[in-house]
């Protein structure tokens, strides 16, 4: 493991999905899940996330339609913060999980905009 890609992923993540998430998940890795929060820290936050090419903004765009496509509850849910804590607006996720309905399906577009609105109404009572 590269130590400054993980510890950029880790930065990355943190001011994305937040520091509670992010605890929660590397305080609940055991033997078997160590290695999985490496390599999602190291590759998909930092090699990934930590790209120049695009803006976080639109990795957050990219990341709500192409979970809600594959139906990941729990996914979609830490990005729906994330999504927030990058710059999009509640409306601009309801715009993309409009287009995800089209493209996708109803079932699929349903099941996000439920959990959106979920994340939504707890971020809003904080």
């Amino acid at each position: 493991m590269d130590q400054t890609t993980y510890d950029k992923g880790l930065r990355i993540r943190r001011e994305t999905l937040g520091d509670s998430y992010v605890d929660k998940a590397l305080a609940e890795a055991d033997d078997f899940t160590q290695d999985l929060q490496q390599l999602v820290t190291t590759y998909c936050w930092g090699e990934v996330w930590g790209r120049e090419g695009l803006d976080r903004k639109t990795r957050s765009t990219i990341n709500l339609a192409m979970i809600s496509a594959l139906n990941r509850p729990h996914e979609l849910a830490a990005h729906v913060r994330g999504a927030i804590n990058n710059g999009l607006t509640k409306n601009e996720i309801k715009e993309i999980l409009l287009q995800v309905g089209i493209y996708c399906g109803v079932p699929a577009m349903v099941d996000s905009f439920r959990i959106a609105r979920e994340v939504l109404n707890r971020l809003e009572a904080e």
